[in-house]
């Protein structure tokens, strides 16, 4: 990884993300940070099941990681959010198992609005969710 002169530090940026009781209850870890992209991990959790007929994860718990990296993707890449702004999902197909892994890219580092977006994918690669968030910084 070569980190950018404004980058921030990985083990600031895991202790950011493991402050909040829902991020821990989610699992998330920081999965890998290159020079323009952060790629967070969550496991499985049967607690995040909405559709128990073909065992589908509630579409909140994907936004939500939609929001959560798109956020850290722009703290650990040299800009600053703070807070969500707006933010679009779309939902490709649904996610049944394993784990999900959450690859954020800027789009642009702004003085007050920051934006991301992110792609969810399943353990084979295959896209879920993706979505686009403006921050406030």
């Amino acid at each position: 990884m070569n980190d950018p002169a404004a980058s921030m530090d990985l083990d600031q940026l895991r202790s950011m993300l493991l402050i909040a009781p829902f991020h821990q209850w989610l699992g998330l870890d920081i999965a890998e940070l290159t020079d323009d992209a952060l790629i967070l991990e969550m496991p499985w959790r049967d607690e995040i099941v909405s559709n128990p007929m073909i065992g589908s994860a509630h579409g909140g718990i994907l936004s939500a990681l939609i929001d959560l990296t798109g956020l850290y993707t722009i703290n650990a890449l040299g800009g600053s959010a703070r807070a969500t702004a707006d933010m679009r999902v779309d939902f490709h197909r649904p996610a049944t198992s394993g784990p999900l892994r959450a690859i954020g890219r800027v789009v642009k580092l702004g003085k007050q609005i920051s934006v991301a977006e992110t792609r969810i994918e399943d353990a084979e690669g295959r896209l879920l969710a993706s979505g686009r968030g403006a921050y406030v910084g």
